[in-house]
Order: structure tokens, then C-alpha cells, then sequence
């Protein structure tokens, strides 16, 4: 299988036998991202908003280099410390994605690398090329049957 590593400045190195994000063919798989800024390799902060911040920058940073944004997100799996502060979370998460949201599950867990209170990965998909296909057939949006019948996928 032909996959491709991808990392960015702008987030966090992998600290251990993985890779930061992973291309394979239009799907992009972003491994769980930390709190941790990108130019100290330090958590941000004990607030769980500056976390989650943090970490969906981070996100933002690996899709970036992808040439993608946060609407190409399709899943997100968060963790979180406590569920307590699950509220705080959402609020910032919820200013990182608009409408249609991508689908998520969201689970407390004991313990997370670095003591940090939030951990998030995501599957985004690279739709461009189907976008660009709607466009010139005259598609509005790629939910159009007829784009659906002119693509040969396989």
C-alpha cells in the first residue's frame, strides 16, 4: 500500500513509533495530538480550553500540510481526562468546525501522555478532486446523483 508521512513545523514531532499524520490515497488519518506546542515541545497549559486549542491547532497544522482545512474532517475521537471539564472542551471545539460537523465519539479515559486533560485524532478526506469533478459537470454539491453515477470508482 502506498501511504505518505505527514508532519508540519507548525505541530508537534511524534515522540515514539508512529507517525504524526498518514495520507493513503484520499484519506488522511491524524494520530491523537496533544496540548503540546510545536516550538518548546511543552503542554500549553493545566486549562483545559488552552489544551483543546492547542491540540486542534495542531490538527489544523498536519491538515494544512495535507493542502486541507478542518471541513475535511470526517471523524474525531477525543479523549478526555475528566468528563467534568467535557463542557469547556466542546466550547472550544465546537469554534474549530462548522456545519455539517464531522461525526465524533468522545470518552474519559485515566490517564493521558504528558498528564495532559485532552487528547484528539481525526480521518479527514481529501475531496478536491471530486469537487473540481462536480464543478465542471455542473454539480452544486457532491450529494448530486448525478455525480455519483459519473464517477468510476474503484
Amino acid at each position: 500500500m502506498i501511504q505518505e508521512t505527514i508532519s508540519s513545523n507548525n505541530a508537534p514531532i511524534a515522540v515514539g513509533p508512529y507517525s504524526p499524520a498518514v495520507r493513503a490515497g484520499d484519506f488522511i488519518y491524524i494520530s491523537g495530538q496533544l496540548p503540546i506546542d510545536p516550538t518548546t515541545g511543552q503542554l500549553v497549559s493545566d486549562d483545559i480550553r488552552i489544551q483543546t486549542e492547542q491540540v486542534l491547532k495542531n490538527i489544523e497544522a498536519l491538515l494544512a500540510e495535507a493542502g486541507l482545512n478542518m471541513s475535511y474532517v470526517l471523524k474525531t475521537t477525543v479523549f478526555v481526562k475528566n468528563m467534568e471539564e467535557f463542557a469547556a472542551m466542546n466550547e472550544v471545539y465546537a469554534r474549530f468546525f462548522q456545519k455539517p460537523f464531522p461525526a465524533r465519539s468522545a470518552v474519559a479515559v485515566k490517564d493521558i501522555a504528558f498528564n495532559a486533560k485532552v487528547e484528539i485524532e481525526a480521518f479527514a478526506m481529501d475531496t478536491r478532486a471530486l469537487e473540481v469533478l462536480c464543478a465542471e459537470d455542473g454539480c452544486h454539491t457532491c450529494d448530486d446523483y448525478c455525480c455519483e453515477t459519473k464517477l468510476d470508482i474503484q
